[in-house]
């Protein structure tokens, strides 16, 4: 299975658990792991370029902090430029038919703080929804999210655990997956 991890995190050397999670995922091999700040500094993005990329993997992972209980800014750009009307939806858009997607996130605060009343007031199910309808309204494949609980205080050895599990979890075949 060709997989393409796509990060978008704005600060990443920053972040103790997307640092930690991408260091691990930069060293897995059969992988191609890709910075939207990096590439697009300017934010002009490149759709046509997006779109070939897209349409040469099966696993499409999107790697992000929760932000503001959504995606950073640039991921939102992202979805708008590339998911185009004709290509990925709508009358002809139907190139992401069969492509599987999976969220790789980073929460602050605890599993607990992200139920339905808990802290946050909704889960991370719900709070990435909008992310899970745009991929199916264009036929992508919504593989169950990762998530990284209490990102900010978690230990070394808890990012660690954390980042392997992920290396393993993201080469599962999608009926090990989808419940």
């Amino acid at each position: 299975m060709n997989i393409m991890v796509i990060s978008a995190h704005p600060d990443l050397s920053r972040s103790r658990a997307n640092r930690t999670l991408a260091k691990k995922l930069k060293e897995e091999k059969n992988l191609l792991y890709r910075d939207l700040y990096t590439e697009y500094p300017d934010w002009h993005i490149d759709a046509q370029k997006e779109q070939r990329l897209l349409l040469a993997y099966d696993r499409i992972v999107l790697q992000f902090p929760l932000y503001w209980y959504s995606c950073p800014p640039l991921l939102k750009k992202w979805f708008d430029d590339v998911f185009t009307f004709g290509w990925a939806y709508g009358t002809g858009g139907d190139r992401l038919r069969g492509k599987e997607f999976m969220i790789v996130t980073a929460a602050g605060g605890t599993a607990e703080s992200y139920r339905s009343g808990g802290d946050n007031e909704f889960t991370i199910s719900e709070l990435l929804r909008p992310i899970q309808r745009t991929i199916t309204k264009c036929n992508g494949t919504y593989l169950p999210v990762f998530v990284t609980y209490n990102a900010d205080k978690g230990t070394d050895d808890y990012l660690a655990a954390e980042a392997e599990r992920l290396s393993e979890l993201i080469r599962r075949p999608i009926e090990a997956l989808a419940h």
